[in-house]
């Protein structure tokens, strides 16, 4: 049924077509030739003039068979890669596993899900199999905080029940839940004075600063929940006072209400420190993505666990620590699971995958299809 070596194949021709995040524009169109040469219907949306990157998002869809009754579904991958994504030369070894040259990635993150959907859509036509609508969604910046997919309309998903296939581990893991994720950004404004001079008459940034963050609590909060201040910034000469401070955090829980209160938590704690000392601030948070929460008696849960064992596989479902694009449409309303493809050592220059996870990752994608019919 699966023809690996298609799929290989059509996997190596995608990664050596470069698209690092933000220069999607090349591998867009190849993308929109493939799909429409195998007669599905192909539109890109105009979030390009949003994000700013070389390529829209594209959805694609494949039309039910005729009188079939079942749920619709999507399954979505992205398109970009990180960097250094330039000239992959991608190698299958003697031992199953497709590497690069060692000077780049990969970029089986996620080309190996898009290769794979490929062979599943053709598996489909050449085998007949019965299905109801399916839409592909193939996202462009998900590399970039999942730019493509936060800037995508609503409007372009028409299904019940969807699969990102971009997860690490072994084939059969479904990440169940992914934490929401808060960008926070403190300034601190201070006074500035003569430090050897009149230090007294300044107000350091830094020691304001220093006294918000100990009174926050970060690291990993519970099992749910993570906090972390990324970036300390501000000061210059050692004679003067520092009077401006800038701090990049982030807040991550797979409860979205938890996410809320730690930031609220970091407010308290950075306004507190400012009122003690006589200095001012802003506080600027962004909830960048939703977090999601599946169980196994979800239905988009079940039915990913009742296709991976019809294909002689043992599932196992996960907390992933990460945002995906799964997140976004989960946000759209949506049931979303993310779905493992076999790669290792994504974003960098070791990065490989095995010939045979794709091609068993491809069963799982018909399996799904098959399990909808029944």
């Amino acid at each position: 049924m699966i023809k690996q070596d298609r799929l290989v194949e059509e996997f190596m021709e995608l990664v050596q077509v470069d698209s690092e995040t933000g220069h999607e524009e090349e591998i867009a169109e190849v993308l929109k030739k493939k799909f429409s040469d195998l007669g599905l219907t192909v539109v890109e949306d105009d979030s390009k003039a949003r994000t700013g990157h070389g390529a829209g998002n594209l959805i694609v869809t494949m039309q039910g068979t005729p009188g079939v009754q079942a749920p619709k579904l999507f399954f979505t991958c992205h398109m970009d890669t990180v960097a250094p994504g330039k000239g992959i030369k991608p190698t299958l070894g003697a031992d199953g596993w497709i590497t690069s040259d060692g000077t780049t990635i990969l970029g089986s993150d996620d080309k190996a899900g898009i290769a794979v959907l490929f062979e599943a859509i053709k598996v489909i036509q050449e085998q007949n199999i019965e299905h109801g609508q399916i839409q592909f969604v193939i996202t462009a910046g998900e590399e970039s905080g999942l730019l493509g997919a936060r800037c995508m309309d609503p409007k372009y998903l028409d299904a019940e029940l969807g699969y990102a296939i971009d997860s690490n581990g072994e084939i059969g893991a479904i990440a169940v839940a992914a934490p929401t994720q808060a960008k926070i950004k403190m300034k601190i404004f201070g006074k500035s004075a003569h430090a050897g001079v009149n230090p007294e008459d300044g107000i350091s940034a830094i020691q304001v600063a220093s006294k918000a963050i100990a009174r926050m609590k970060l690291g990993r909060l519970d099992h749910e929940t993570t906090a972390n201040i990324g970036k300390f910034a501000g000061g210059g000469a050692t004679n003067v006072v520092c009077d401006y401070v800038e701090l990049d955090a982030e807040a991550r829980s797979i409860v979205q209400d938890k996410v809320g209160r730690q930031i609220e938590h970091m407010r308290e704690a950075l306004e507190s420190a400012v009122q003690e000392c006589g200095a001012t601030c802003e506080f600027i948070s962004e909830i960048v993505y939703p977090a999601f929460n599946f169980d196994e008696n979800d239905d988009v849960v079940k039915l990913a666990q009742r296709a991976i064992a019809n294909i002689g596989l043992t599932s196992r479902t996960f907390h992933s620590g990460g945002g995906s694009d799964a997140n976004i449409f989960n946000g759209m309303g949506v049931p979303t699971v993310n779905l493992a493809l076999g790669y290792e050592n994504i974003h960098t220059t070791k990065e490989r995958i095995r010939a045979a996870d794709m091609a068993k990752a491809a069963e799982m994608v018909i399996s799904i299809i098959r399990e909808t019919t029944k």
